[in-house]
């Protein structure tokens, strides 16, 4: 029995199966074609969505199957043992990087017109994040939508964009307040063939068979219909999707490894010299036994972090902690088994030379290996909880949470306070923030917590300044941490102050 049974059930054997034998009839023996065309031909996405591919955790009032996680771990594994990164990466970006948007946080207009179509497979969707200037800093985007009447006027470029040569539809990141900073940053969908949106295929040095599209947005008119979720709110939409897209990062990732590992001990056990097979030397023998470990042990953490996802997780560190350690081990793993080939892996009538090739976007793409290593730190060292981007999102509406002055600070305070204490279980006590001399009661003895501007008795007073207050949203700042430097100063019933973060999120 497989140590990894717990995840995977007869259901989920029985349709790793089938996509096993649809993609050895549909897709495996037309790669080398598809490689040397540069192009996946659509019908295929067609065929993947009349077999439910497409949509497996959607829900099937838009086509999906509604199925759990696992589903997906399988389908990104076996797409991902084509011999193809840029077969596989183009079902990748319209099932887990690009429609989890619409599906999230889009209205039920766009869910029936775009979702709907994706899953069957009649239009192919993409997400447009990287410009030029700006790659992983999202807050510094140039690309404009500004609103003019029921529609955004959109200018600006992006590129290194996955489908969005012969796809149908981009999520387009845009600034529609070029002042507001991140809280300035909105999600619209761009119709491919709009009028003054503009493509280039980009030549590419790996993923020859997907296409890639530097774009131009030339006066664009959007439909207001085709933002997504709330204008503003664009940057934390991200933040919580991002994490999907690493995680099928590193299923897919760990999924080349393994796939090229096998490749290349096929190739030992055939090559000969010295008489014996090559699979028989212990300086190679024992490189094998490196990289199998690795690979086993990268894929032990990103399974147990599938199992987080498919609960709700929010797994900010531990899921870029997975797209640095698979991504890097995958360039290991590509470069010593090509050197298994020796001058053979060289040459492109073996499935190595693309595999080494395909493999080396993957610590750059959705977020760079710097750029892992920096959220990690950030959250290690300098306790930095990125789970407060949720909470802006949940709580802050379409309010800036940027740099609010004097009494406009404290109400944003109190209106998140508020919202979260209504959500919230009675709290059983009273509590009480003094907050630069104004207060804000919350009275929790009754079947639901009710909040009020007055300065009454409570069971227990939390003072802090309104400015760390909302560094606590904002997750620069630790609760624990700011007990302890005293920047949270608790008087009475220390039980009850245990309870705050009910109240932040």
């Amino acid at each position: 029995m497989s140590i990894y049974s717990r995840y995977f059930n007869e259901d989920h054997n029985l349709f790793r199966q089938g996509l096993k034998d649809f993609l050895a009839k549909e897709v495996i023996p037309n790669i080398d074609k598809w490689e040397e065309e540069r192009h996946t031909p659509r019908e295929v996405w067609k065929k993947m969505g009349d077999m439910g591919y497409l949509g497996l955790n959607y829900p099937e009032k838009y086509g999906g199957m509604d199925a759990d996680f696992f589903y997906s771990v399988v389908f990104m594994e076996e797409v991902s043992k084509c011999f193809s990164g840029g077969f596989a990466v183009a079902p990748l970006v319209m099932q887990y990087m690009s429609t989890p948007y619409i599906f999230k946080y889009g209205s039920e207009f766009l869910k029936e017109k775009y979702l709907a179509k994706t899953i069957a497979g009649e239009w192919i969707s993409s997400i447009a994040i990287t410009e030029p200037g700006a790659g992983s800093d999202v807050a510094n985007i140039q690309t404009k939508a500004i609103r003019n009447g029921d529609h955004y006027v959109v200018n600006g470029a992006k590129t290194f964009i996955t489908n969005a040569v012969y796809g149908d539809y981009m999520i387009t990141v845009v600034k529609t307040n070029p002042e507001a900073g991140v809280n300035g940053v909105s999600l619209l969908i761009i119709d491919r063939n709009a009028e003054g949106v503009s493509a280039r295929k980009l030549k590419k040095l790996g993923w020859h068979a997907s296409d890639t599209a530097e774009l131009s947005f030339d006066d664009v008119k959007i439909p207001v219909e085709n933002l997504i979720g709330e204008e503003g709110q664009g940057f934390y939409y991200l933040m919580g999707g991002l994490q999907l897209e690493r995680l099928s990062a590193a299923v897919s990732a760990i999924a080349g490894c393994e796939s090229a590992l096998d490749y290349a001990l096929k190739y030992m056990g055939e090559r000969k010299a010295f008489g014996r097979s090559i699979n028989k030397f212990q300086v190679l023998r024992h490189r094998v036994a490196q990289l199998a470990t690795e690979i086993e042990s990268a894929k032990a953490f990103t399974y147990h972090l599938c199992e987080l996802h498919d609960k709700g997780e929010y797994a900010v560190k531990e899921c870029s902690m997975a797209k640095l350690l698979t991504t890097e081990l995958s360039d290991k793993v590509m470069y010593q088994c090509l050197q298994f080939f020796g001058g053979y892996g060289y040459m492109e009538e073996y499935k190595m030379a693309r595999m080494f090739r395909d493999s080396r976007i993957l610590t750059i793409g959705g977020g760079s290996s710097e750029i892992m290593r920096e959220i990690i730190s950030k959250m290690v060292i300098d306790e930095k909880q990125y789970e407060a981007a949720k909470i802006a999102e949940e709580s802050m509406s379409n309010r800036s949470f940027e740099n609010p002055k004097g009494d406009d600070k404290f109400e944003k305070i109190y209106h998140i306070v508020e919202k979260n204490a209504t959500k919230a279980k009675a709290l059983g006590n009273t509590l009480k923030f003094n907050l630069d001399g104004q207060q804000i009661h919350v009275n929790g003895k009754g079947d639901a917590n009710s909040v009020a501007r007055i300065d009454d008795d409570a069971d227990c007073t939390i003072t802090i300044t309104s400015d760390d207050f909302m560094a606590l949203l904002k997750g620069q700042l630790n609760p624990m941490t700011a007990m302890m430097s005293g920047k949270i100063k608790i008087d009475g019933n220390m039980g009850v102050a245990i309870k705050l973060q009910s109240l932040m999120g």
